[in-house]
């Protein structure tokens, strides 16, 4: 299956969505305050509303872009284990590259701890989930469709 970008811009944009959800409602419940639009904001000098700008940019158009032209081919599994294997790896670069550079160590040792961490990953399993998933769509309906 070749996969189509305007599904995983749909796919990203899904998940951008619901990880931003979760940071909002979620994350609290674990006892962990997120607020990527705001750490991105820090990081660049600007606004919230230019951080969440950016957030939605990688979500939506960088990281879909990245998964369907450079990794789909390489990634294993079907479309839905491909967007979860990629939200993971978002989820280490995450831990372990832009934490420190944002002050707050790696796997947020310094900041948010092991209660940040594991909020961060169920959140970028869930944009990961909805990535794969969405653009996986046609061809798992087509699959089933032939096998049934």
């Amino acid at each position: 299956m070749k996969p189509k970008f305007g599904r995983a811009i749909v796919g990203g944009l899904v998940g951008t969505i619901a990880m931003t959800l979760m940071m909002m409602f979620v994350a609290p419940m674990m006892g962990v305050h997120m607020d990527i639009a705001k750490n991105l904001a820090d990081m660049t000098g600007s606004s919230h509303a230019v951080g969440s700008a950016v957030h939605f940019l990688n979500g939506t158009i960088i990281f879909p872009a990245i998964f369907v032209f450079v990794l789909f081919r390489f990634i294993p599994g079907t479309a839905l284990v491909k967007g979860l294997l990629w939200g993971g790896i978002l989820w280490a670069m995450l831990e372990i590259l832009v934490m420190p550079m944002m002050g707050m160590g790696v796997f947020g040792s310094s900041g948010p701890g092991m209660k940040g961490a594991v909020a961060a990953l169920l959140a970028h399993l869930v944009y990961g989930a909805s990535l794969g998933g969405i653009t996986g769509w046609n061809s798992a309906r087509s699959a089933l469709t032939a096998n049934g």
